[in-house]
């Protein structure tokens, strides 16, 4: 999918959600356990409900490959189900050099036909450059996450004052332009997103961290926004946990159109549709 697909998708929908498919079997109805593939049966009714209301999924790929091979299927029935129109980002995190990122690039880009994937930048531009050789394919890049551990390397800085993700920021930017590369920024660094904002003006922004895990949605417009929206923010638990019985399906849906009515909203505020 290209960046233009993408602005228009969420002129379209109104919406710049995406939803995390992080299919956990302990929690997803008890009647589905026994489906032939409960998790892609979870998976299916969670598109159809919340499918008019976002503009990306990202599966988790670990709550897919501790399943084995079964796993596996699920996640590429999964995909294939998706519509077309839909941005699809393969949370996967890999990151390693020569031909191994070559592999992953082809098992997430040509097996499983995501239209992205979530790359560590650690170790350099060999590791991710093979990411890159996918025409309309994306890298969604660590930049600046949530998480507690986040403070032990990301915000240490060099001899000249200059913070570990600000330097993978301005460094990464020169591997590929801001219609192939992304950036994570986490929810609940709000402030922060608006100084990854300054480093990186154009480029879209994957923004975990909103809902259950306590970020705003304001806050990630006021410090995020761009032009061109720049923005997939992703919401998982407080959507397809939303309900736990056999209308579970339509728990996700009012979550998920409950969130795009806001979205809609700054939308319309900053006069972007």
């Amino acid at each position: 999918m290209t960046k233009e697909q993408l602005i228009q998708e969420i002129k379209t929908k109104r919406s710049f959600l995406c939803v995390g498919l992080d299919t956990d079997l302990a929690k997803i109805p008890k009647h589905l356990l026994d489906c032939e593939d409960p998790i892609f049966e979870f998976n299916k009714q969670i598109i159809d409900a919340t499918k008019d209301f976002c503009v990306a999924y990202k599966p988790n790929i670990a709550f897919y490959e501790c399943h084995g091979s079964k796993g596996w299927d699920s996640l590429k029935k999964t995909i294939d189900y998706i519509p077309k129109n839909i941005f699809t980002i393969a949370d996967a995190k890999r990151g390693d050099i020569g031909n191994t990122s070559s592999y992953y690039a082809k098992t997430f880009f040509e097996y499983m036909d995501f239209d992205s994937v979530t790359v560590a930048p650690y170790m350099g531009v060999d590791s991710v450059t093979p990411f890159l050789e996918f025409e309309d394919k994306w890298v969604i890049l660590l930049a600046l996450t949530s998480n507690k551990g986040a403070l032990d390397f990301q915000m240490t800085t060099d001899a000249k004052g200059e913070r570990l993700f600000e330097k993978v920021i301005k460094t990464s930017s020169s591997w590929a332009g801001d219609d192939k590369l992304m950036y994570v920024v986490g929810a609940t660094r709000s402030e922060g997103i608006g100084e990854v904002r300054a480093i990186a003006p154009n480029h879209f922004f994957l923004v975990p961290g909103v809902g259950a895990q306590g970020g705003s949605l304001e806050d990630v417009t006021q410090y995020g926004w761009n032009e061109q929206c720049g923005l997939l923010v992703n919401s998982s638990r407080g959507i397809i946990y939303a309900g736990n019985d056999e209308n579970f399906g339509n728990a996700a849906a009012n979550a998920a159109q409950d969130l795009q009515k806001q979205m809609e909203s700054i939308l319309t505020a900053k006069k972007f549709i």
